[in-house]
Formats: structure tokens, sequence, C-alpha cells
């Protein structure tokens, strides 16, 4: 049965619906792309990235035809890169395999890297009009609110109720509209704290308001702090002045990014020994290290860390090599300053490179 607020729903949406550049051009790309940057990331911060990569990809061909430096580049600052990746990769099974066109059904788009359960609904109900269901954090705080639940929703088994419930309460009709109202509704009314519950279209359907809950939905199990590590990173330069950078393998964090070579402390290990044994195992160099030259914090998903730079001087390879061996690495360069802008970098790298000057 379609859910009891439908109507008010899509009346509120009509009148309320934000301006956005995938609204205004929805092409099933253009809908995928806004929803794999949306992913992790505010619309407002994600507009202008979106704008950028539709000039330079306007295609699903131009995505697959470009390289994948070139695709991360584009990406470099939006964070979770895992995304520009798995984009990329879908990017050339549709050109090979669906003949350059997204495929229709959710099931059928769950299938290619990168999207899940929430992004195949989302694709194919607003691109396709399927009658498919979303339920992304902002959802499952508007129906737990809706229906005062009182579930640890990171439980798998609350999960599942919540997606029967988005599955249940699909209209018959505009499910786009609906699922990208309910995302509204959830980004500028109900919100994590102090919702607009006077002005919600949904309020007199709401269960939580009723029973004076609001706040306390949805529950929540409390989260572990974040580990915390140290990070030592070499500036190593050449009798030329170039500077040695690294980029990181593709299957990992932050793959296919550039970065200054170096690592994370182990117990007990100094920074200095953590840099000097960590390029001897990714790079088999020597170098002689000098002063710090930037300290940056930067936190992750699921960490943090404290990256120290040093300045380096190369001193060579370990013998018998007679250049920088790729051990853990996926390549490696030498980049004048004024050239490192080319590579893409994550966000620690680049607040290094701003204090270089």
């Amino acid at each position: 049965m379609p859910a009891p607020f439908c109507e008010q729903l899509l009346g509120w949406f009509a009148e309320h619906g934000a301006d956005l550049p995938w609204r205004n051009d929805p092409k099933p790309y253009h809908i995928w792309l806004s929803e794999i940057m949306l992913q992790q990331t505010r619309r407002e911060t994600a507009i202008p990235y979106y704008q950028r990569f539709l000039r330079a990809c306007p295609s699903i061909e131009a995505l697959a035809a470009k390289p994948l430096d070139d695709v991360l580049k584009l990406w470099e600052g939006l964070g979770y890169y895992s995304r520009a990746r798995n984009l990329h990769r879908a990017a050339k099974i549709v050109v090979c395999q669906y003949a350059g066109e997204l495929p229709q059904t959710a099931e059928a788009l769950q299938k290619l890297p990168g999207i899940g359960a929430y992004t195949a609904g989302a694709i194919a109900s607003i691109a396709f009009g399927q009658a498919a269901p979303v339920l992304d954090g902002n959802i499952m705080r508007i129906f737990t609110r809706l229906l005062d639940m009182d579930d640890d929703i990171t439980k798998s088994a609350s999960k599942r109720k919540l997606w029967q419930t988005a599955r249940d309460w699909l209209p018959d009709e505009n499910v786009g509209d609906y699922n990208q109202a309910l995302m509204q509704l959830g980004q500028l009314v109900c919100r994590p704290r102090n919702p607009l519950c006077a002005s919600c279209p949904l309020a007199q359907h709401c269960r939580a308001r009723s029973a004076g809950t609001v706040a306390q939905r949805p529950v929540r199990a409390r989260r572990a702090p974040l580990p915390h590590f140290h990070v030592a990173a070499g500036l190593i330069r050449d009798d030329r002045q170039r500077l040695l950078i690294t980029q990181r393998p593709l299957d990992g964090l932050l793959g296919g990014l550039w970065e200054f070579p170096g690592g994370k402390c182990e117990a007990g290990e100094s920074l200095r020994g953590c840099l000097l044994r960590e390029l001897r195992e990714e790079l088999a160099i020597v170098v002689e290290t000098g002063e710090c030259l930037a300290v940056v914090e930067h936190a992750f998903t699921h960490f943090r860390i404290t990256l120290h730079a040093f300045e380096c001087r190369y001193v060579g390879p370990l013998p018998p090599h007679t250049e920088p061996q790729k051990l853990g690495v996926r390549d490696w360069a030498w980049a004048r300053t004024d050239d490192l802008s080319r590579y893409s970098f994550g966000k620690a790298d680049r607040m290094v490179i701003a204090q270089l000057g």
C-alpha cells in the first residue's frame, strides 16, 4: 500500500523541490553521476564538481575513454576516491556490455561497480521511472520518526525492516519524484538536529512527534573513538631539485592517487626510522633525512592521522638496482614543485604542498 502521506509529500516537493542541474537535464548518465557524487558529499559541494566533470566527460563513452589519472584529477578534493575508480570501471562495462546505455532496473544496475541498493533504486526510479525503493541515512531518519521505531538501525534486522517499509510505501506512480522528495525532506526538514517539525508536510503522520521522541530517533549504537596514527612522508629531492612522488596501488585507500612516499609508524618506531623503513620496503631507496617541514592533521572515515613531512636528500637505490623499484607502489615519478598540480593528490598531501610555497 502506498505511503499514507504520499499526496502531502509530493505536493510539498512540487512547491519546494530544489533547482539542481541534474534535475534540469535528467539524462540517465547525469542522474548516475550525481548520485555517485552525492554519496558522502553535500549537494552544495557536489554541484561544481558535477558541472566540471560533465564538461570533461559529457557522455558515458567519453568517461570510459578517459585515462583513470584524468578522472581522479577531476575528482580531486571530493574525497572517497573509490567512487571515481568505480565510476570509471562501470563506464567501461556499460560501453562494452550495454552499448553505452545504462541498464534500467535496480537489479541490473547493482551489478555495476560502485552501485549499491540505494544508488540503484535512485537511478532506476529517477532516470527510468521504475518502482524501486531507496533507503539512506536521511530516509532511515524519516521512517524511524514516522514509525517512532526504537530498534537500533545499525542492526541487520532493523535495516531489513526499513527496506521493507520503503518497498511497501512506494506509490503507484511518480516514484522518482517521491524518492527525491524523501531525500530532500531529510536534508532540509527532518534533520538530525533541530528538525523543522512545525513546517514538515508529514507532521500529522509522525508518531515520534506525537510521542515527543523525535530527538531520540533514530536509535544508533554509540561508535568507538576513531584510532589515530602517525605517518611519516619524505619530500625527497634529487640533485636537480625535483621531488619524488609515488602513486598508490589501485586496490586500497586513496587508490590511484599520488603522494609523498612514506607510511604509518609501527609501535615504538621513530618517525625518521619509519620513513627510512617505508622507503626501503616500497621503493628500495636510501635517503638522508633533514628537518620536518610540515605537520598536518587529517581524518578519514575510520581513523585519523598526523602526517609529518620531512625534507630528504635522495642518495640512491639499494644495490643492485639503478632506480627506485615499484615494490609497494603503482608508479613513481620525479616532478618539479610547479608540476605537482598535474597530479591528483589526497587532501593531506595537498595540505603539505600548500606549505611548500
